[in-house]
């Protein structure tokens, strides 16, 4: 039987656009390179994952849903919906499952709206502005609050 904390990685809309999409905000490196830091890092940390990415708001909450009884934990990149999705909130309290929220970009410092986050709301902790790397630092930390350190 295979005991392996298993984390469910979710990217929102336009992620799979990465290296296209404003690299002046976003960085140069494409999605395959973000997959890439999310494999790496969960092999070091000797965890199971799984690496999702839907441009649709109900994909991703059927996402969660389905993720109930199956995964320890979740990364969450939701993108554009960080700012407007109470559904995306909604799936998340249902399911309960330990959440830490992602920002390649410094939410914080950029447009007015994109400042409030409703995943914020139900988040154990929040990493934005480190670029992909922040995958990395999300992944470590969720991994440290689920073994209870």
């Amino acid at each position: 039987m295979n005991n392996k904390m298993k984390l469910l990685i979710i990217n929102g809309p336009n992620l799979n656009l990465l290296g296209l999409r404003e690299p002046h905000i976003y960085g140069t490196q494409n999605y395959a390179a973000l997959c890439s830091v999310v494999e790496d890092t969960c092999a070091a940390l000797g965890t199971q994952f799984e690496i999702y990415q839907s441009n649709h708001e109900g994909a991703i909450v059927d996402k969660i849903q389905e993720a109930y009884g199956v995964f320890d934990g979740i990364v969450i990149n939701p993108a554009a919906y960080t700012h407007t999705s109470v559904a995306i909130l909604d799936a998340l309290k249902a399911v309960s499952i330990p959440t830490v929220e992602v920002h390649i970009s410094d939410i914080n410092s950029r447009e007015p709206f994109r400042k409030f986050s409703y995943v914020s709301l139900i988040a154990i902790k929040t990493f934005a502005g480190h670029g992909i790397e922040g995958y990395k630092m999300a992944l470590e930390y969720l991994v440290e609050h689920l073994k209870g350190n």
